[in-house]
């Protein structure tokens, strides 16, 4: 026991620091910025901005307002919390897998959990997603707990645990449904399943109106063709999607998975194999009912959203791995796994978010303004982080009086694309209004900036601003008052 907990305990260890001392390498990205502009909000005014500016439930953003109220809202601050619930997941996973089938496997569980390279990814983004994670992992021990001993204590274990997975992000329903499924099935009498899943169901009712009024449109999701973001789903679960060669990456760790549930199939007995087959179902029934509801015209399936499958499937695959007669093909596949799945991590911790986010050099680049001045940007997607990082806020309707107009062009790929992104590199444009001159240009890794100044303030409208950009997509415009900072 003491050499479990030894295992346990250095494996948790081992995905914390892969998580926590590279929380401030990379700038946030626009959906990370909402995030800051909710929780800097007071407590009720977050709650009532919640429905019009996202699409998931409240219950992050309140564990996030605490947490940025003792820890600050700067990246360290506010995505130490993400890293904090990824790291808890670690443990989650061994006593899952030990619950399951052994102590061996839940050890292996909780190494693939915690050098995943996605994991670990949505373990440093102050969103809701390693949340999802956390709460599916201990939905499903609590599942797992309950089929083992079905008790009124852990039946209202799985169900607290559920409705707060619920309450976290809509994906959460897949996991639960069917965990409840197969508990309305097994439990005797099932008068106690009824009861147990009588909250979740309170939970999920009570969170219809807001779902209704957060995802009316899918948005962007859609201009994503479905064959591809189904075809990604695999190759993002195994190795992240930020890695080099890709291609290749997820080819040898997909024959590193494939080892794992050959020696299941083959050297498995039956009651590993049972196990396997139920986290397996768990985890595909996750990914599957999204597909057919979008084959059905509700189209929500992206990976992020059905990152909570990926738990269970590590759990299932992990019984492969280390199943009681796996041999040595099983421990050695997983090895070489987690060490790819953690090159992987050290390989990308100091890239910007998707090889393109770096508004915090943009930002740094700018500097301080001499007097107000306005910002043409694109694409769309940086001007939430520049207002995060520069105190600037959206242009207004009618004129502004500036001496000072930047034109920034960061890096962007198409939607749903893996190529490499592309930073604009155009030669310095005409001034965008009369009587301003270049006078400073600076290209950096992932992105251009040029720097327009008049000797006399000029007024400018957003509408002529906007014909003048580096890129060929809309832009959005600024307009950053004197002395302000980030």
């Amino acid at each position: 026991m003491s050499r479990t907990r030894l295992a346990v305990g250095s494996v948790t260890v081992l995905g914390a620091l892969l998580r926590f001392p590279t929380l401030d390498a990379k700038s946030f990205w626009e959906d990370e910025a909402v995030t800051v502009f909710l929780v800097r909000r007071g407590f009720g005014s977050m709650l009532n901005a919640i429905p019009g500016s996202e699409a998931t439930p409240p219950v992050y953003y309140v564990l996030a307002w605490v947490w940025t109220h003792v820890f600050g809202s700067g990246e360290v601050g506010i995505r130490s919390l993400s890293a904090l619930i990824g790291t808890a997941t670690v443990p989650v996973a061994y006593l899952a897998g030990r619950e399951l089938v052994s102590r061996r496997v839940g050890i292996t569980s909780a190494a693939l959990v915690a050098v995943n390279p996605l994991l670990v990814w949505y373990s440093q983004e102050a969103r809701a997603y390693a949340l999802l994670v956390l709460l599916g992992g201990l939905s499903f021990l609590c599942f797992v707990r309950a089929l083992r001993e079905p008790g009124a204590h852990r039946l209202a274990a799985w169900a607290v645990v559920s409705s707060l997975a619920l309450a976290t992000h809509y994906f959460a329903l897949f996991l639960v449904a069917a965990e409840a499924a197969w508990l309305l099935h097994r439990v005797r009498p099932r008068r106690a399943a009824v009861l147990a899943l009588a909250p979740v169901v309170a939970v999920g009712a009570a969170l219809l109106l807001l779902a209704e009024h957060q995802l009316e449109s899918p948005g962007w999701i859609d201009e994503i063709g479905l064959a591809s973001r189904v075809v990604q789903i695999p190759g993002f679960f195994l190795i992240g999607f930020e890695a080099p060669i890709p291609f290749v990456l997820v080819a040898v760790a997909a024959l590193l998975a494939l080892a794992g549930l050959w020696s299941l199939v083959a050297r498995a007995d039956v009651l590993e194999r049972r196990a396997a087959l139920l986290a397996g179902a768990v985890g595909a029934a996750a990914v599957l009912a999204p597909l057919v509801l979008s084959l059905a015209g509700v189209d929500f399936l992206i990976f992020r959203n059905v990152i909570g499958a990926l738990f269970p499937l590590a759990v299932a695959v992990a019984v492969g791995f280390a199943g009681s007669h796996a041999g040595r093909i099983g421990p050695a596949a997983a090895a070489v796994l987690c060490a790819l799945s953690v090159g992987v991590v050290l390989a990308t911790s100091w890239e910007p978010k998707y090889h393109r986010e770096d508004w915090r050099g943009a930002a740094e680049a700018l500097g301080a303004p001499d007097g107000t001045r306005v910002i043409v940007l694109t694409p769309e997607a940086g001007g939430e982080p520049l207002e995060l990082y520069l105190g600037a806020v959206p242009m207004p309707a009618g004129e502004v009086a500036v001496r000072e107009i930047d034109l920034i062009g960061g890096a962007r790929r198409d939607l749903g694309s893996l190529a490499a992104p592309r930073t604009p590199r155009p030669a310095t444009p005409p001034p965008p209004a009369p009587g301003f001159t270049a006078v400073e240009r600076v290209e950096g890794e992932k992105f251009t900036l040029i720097r327009y100044r008049s000797d006399q303030p000029v007024r400018v409208t957003a509408e002529l601003l906007a014909a003048s950009v580096l890129d060929a997509v809309a832009p959005v415009v600024l307009v950053q008052p004197a002395g302000s900072r980030y």
